[in-house]
């Protein structure tokens, strides 16, 4: 027989609650720049890779549907935070990358998020944040180990 714990005990549930707190703390600190959590996911994904990425593969980093993944570019698109092209090497899809304005924007959102996630994270150890860094991307990315 198992042994029952509270359910505030339960894995799944800590995750998504401290997902929670991160998210709420960083659309707070994203909101003067107009960003929020998944437009900004979408441009510092785009912001690292010098050649760009395509849609597809930026859905696929950021977990989202590629019809949500439009309408976000769209939106960066509009306030000239990243351009889309047609890939060179299909040219069916299209290659998404930060301009100047984007890469400076990606910047500032890290820098402010940094500051609001300090007060999350500050009192653990470093060598407690690397496992638990390491632990949830392999968790968020079992096809792309740390």
């Amino acid at each position: 027989m198992r042994e029952q714990r509270p359910f505030a005990e339960d894995l799944g549930f800590l995750l998504s609650r401290a997902s929670g707190v991160i998210a709420k703390s960083a659309s707070e600190a994203l909101s003067p720049l107009g960003l929020r959590v998944r437009s900004y996911s979408v441009l510092a994904f785009v912001a690292e890779e010098p050649e760009g990425v395509t849609q597809r593969r930026l859905a696929a980093l950021v977990g989202l549907d590629p019809s949500q993944i439009v309408a976000l570019v769209d939106d960066l698109e509009d306030r000239d935070l990243v351009t889309r092209r047609p890939d060179p090497a299909d040219r069916r899809n299209k290659r998404i990358t930060a301009t100047g304005g984007g890469h400076r924007l990606r910047d500032e959102a890290r820098r402010r998020i940094d500051e609001a996630q300090a007060a999350h994270f500050d009192r653990l150890p470093p060598e407690l944040l690397h496992e638990l860094r390491k632990t949830l991307h392999g968790i968020a990315f079992p096809d792309n180990p740390a």
